[in-house]
């Protein structure tokens, strides 16, 4: 019998990385891992592996991430799901720790297995493709593999122009796609191009209207971008836009 509170479990957890506590986090995830074991629960175990592996991830805690990672693809065995979505959930997560560690040669397979599931479970205009082709992309390009880097980033494109909010998702893609265009050119010969994908990024980012914690979030993500192509108050103006959105909520 499944005893877990999984809801509030996940809740728990929100209430821990909304105060930044990820010591407590962990403890959190860690104890009801141990509890969906004891009673046999996979699928509560394989969502607590998910979370851990993005924990571990954002905090650089290699060595515990890809122990997770490799406990989360033993579970879909064992759960015998290779073929469904949440099993291309996992395989997303588990190579995005592959990718973020700096084995795109190892995350490159898995995103193949997501990206199996997806295609052939999910209609070609869902929004998870977008994140989908974000993201093995940025392991191509880490192989620089460029060419096949931009049929996806054009892929991710024309999936979330049709999406809700999608327009934030393409902003995203396109500062991706400048820093492969720096990452396969040169910091030189990439510049007239670079700095158009910029500001195509920044047209998208000044003209959204919905100003709610999704954009906050992606205001962050994008500033350091900005930042690292020399576009300092822009990095400093996004900074400001998701600190108002982050006092008013």
């Amino acid at each position: 019998m499944n005893n877990i509170p999984t809801q509030r479990v996940l809740d728990k957890l929100d209430e821990h990385l909304g105060r930044n506590d990820y010591d407590s986090a962990e403890k959190h995830l860690l104890y009801w891992l141990v509890e969906a074991r004891a009673v046999n629960d996979k699928r509560s175990a394989l969502l607590f592996l998910n979370e851990l592996a993005g924990l571990y991830r954002k905090l650089g805690k290699e060595e515990d991430a890809l122990s997770v990672v490799s406990s989360a693809l033993d579970l879909i065995g064992e759960m015998g799901i290779e073929n469904n979505i949440g099993a291309g959930t996992t395989y997303i997560n588990c190579a995005t720790v592959y990718k973020a560690f700096g084995k795109a040669d190892k995350a490159l397979p898995i995103f193949e297995k997501a990206r199996g599931v997806y295609e052939n479970l999910l209609p070609p205009t869902d929004k998870r493709f977008g994140g989908l082709y974000n993201n093995m992309a940025l392991a191509l390009v880490d192989l620089e593999r460029f060419g096949e880097a931009y049929e996806l980033y054009d892929k991710a494109i024309a999936v979330m122009d049709n999406a809700p909010d999608g327009d934030l998702e393409v902003a995203i893609t396109y500062l991706n796609i400048a820093s492969a265009k720096e990452a396969e050119l040169g910091a030189v010969d990439s510049d007239v191009i670079v700095r158009e994908y910029l500001e195509k990024a920044i047209t998208i980012l000044d003209s959204h209207q919905e100003k709610d914690g999704y954009y906050a979030f992606v205001c962050e993500k994008c500033a350091s971008v900005f930042g690292y192509f020399g576009y300092f108050l822009y990095e400093k103006e996004l900074g400001r836009r998701a600190s108002e959105i982050y006092e008013r909520s």
